[in-house]
């Protein structure tokens, strides 16, 4: 698709019957250089032909407007002129054009480059579809496998990080604050009596009564370093890194009242009418060559502890000395 822009239109007739025996060349004309790019925009041509001298713009100031207009940056341009010097042909090229001829060319000539140009331009559309079809393909194939990813990290019930993910965040962090000798708390608590719960109102309300707990756990941390976790069943647990025994107290005894203040029926419980949970709290600074599964044994005894007490309370483990 040749699109000519000449203000002379006997320079279009005799280029019209050089091109005319050339089936696969369609020629288009264009007299009046303010009407180019409109005109360009379209027909959709995959070459330009850009006559240099014009008496309302030349053509070295209507192919810095071609190159400049989104629709026709990356056509090639042919500059047309009958001058023939150095300079007039190095400041065709520096205003955007691609090739440059001394009209009237010779028709084989014309016609090699024009075939040339375009089929170099049909190339490059093809290869920019390609791209930006792979580039679409690998931003919904990245979609996807983080959605994969936040699933297999994710409890189903509840949202939350299950346990594995728990387990390797808490690999981390505990190497993390291993280096550095940092304070790292953990907090687990499981919700009393609900087995007792789930007999008296079935496992569908058994099932909401997790998803209200876990937002509330959820509430009480602010931090993005912060990870609470369903830990199996009606057990959940906080991985709380640069968090000292104080500050988890202060957690773990909001938590609590939350979860009281939910006001949640458990008749079937021993210790009050409404849901409660035993928590336990241990806050350690990880020694050289320790391991993860320490934190988890102190938590873990701690929580039983509470339970062991009364529950609906919180016990502290602390760690033994380094």
């Amino acid at each position: 698709m040749v699109l000519l822009v000449d203000d002379q239109s006997f320079v279009a007739e005799m280029l019209q019957r050089l091109l005319i025996s050339e089936s696969d060349i369609n020629f288009h004309y264009c007299d009046d250089p303010s009407q180019a790019i409109k005109t360009a925009e379209q027909i959709g041509p995959t070459v330009i032909l850009l006559d240099l001298m014009m008496p309302e713009m030349d053509g070295m100031t209507l192919c810095r407007f071609f190159r400049a207009h989104p629709s026709t940056r990356d056509i090639p341009i042919i500059m047309l002129s009958a001058e023939e010097d150095a300079i007039t042909k190095a400041q065709a090229f520096e205003a955007g054009g691609n090739d440059y001829l001394v009209k009237l060319p010779d028709s084989v000539e014309l016609i090699a480059r024009l075939r040339y140009h375009s089929a170099a331009y049909i190339n490059k559309l093809q290869r920019d579809d390609a791209y930006r079809a792979l580039r679409a393909s690998q931003m919904k194939l990245e979609e996807l496998n983080l959605k994969l990813r936040e699933l297999a990290n994710s409890d189903g019930l509840t949202g939350l990080v299950n346990r594995r993910h728990f387990d390797e965040r808490l690999a981390d962090e505990w190497m993390r604050a291993m280096r550095y000798r940092r304070p790292l708390t953990l907090i687990m608590f499981d919700i009393d009596a609900f087995k007792a719960y789930n007999d008296r109102f079935g496992h569908l309300e058994g099932d909401e009564c997790l998803k209200q707990v876990a937002r509330v756990t959820q509430q009480t941390i602010n931090r993005p370093s912060d990870t609470v976790a369903r830990y199996g069943g009606e057990e959940f647990i906080f991985l709380l890194p640069d968090t000292d025994s104080s500050g988890a107290l202060k957690i773990a005894e909001d938590l609590r009242a939350r979860v009281e203040a939910l006001h949640l029926p458990n008749p079937g419980s021993t210790v009050s009418p409404h849901l409660t949970i035993s928590i336990g709290v241990t806050t350690i600074v990880p020694g050289i060559n320790s391991m993860p599964d320490e934190g988890i044994k102190l938590v873990d005894g701690a929580m039983y502890q509470a339970k062991n007490a009364g529950r609906n309370r919180i016990s502290i483990a602390v760690p033994p000395p380094d």
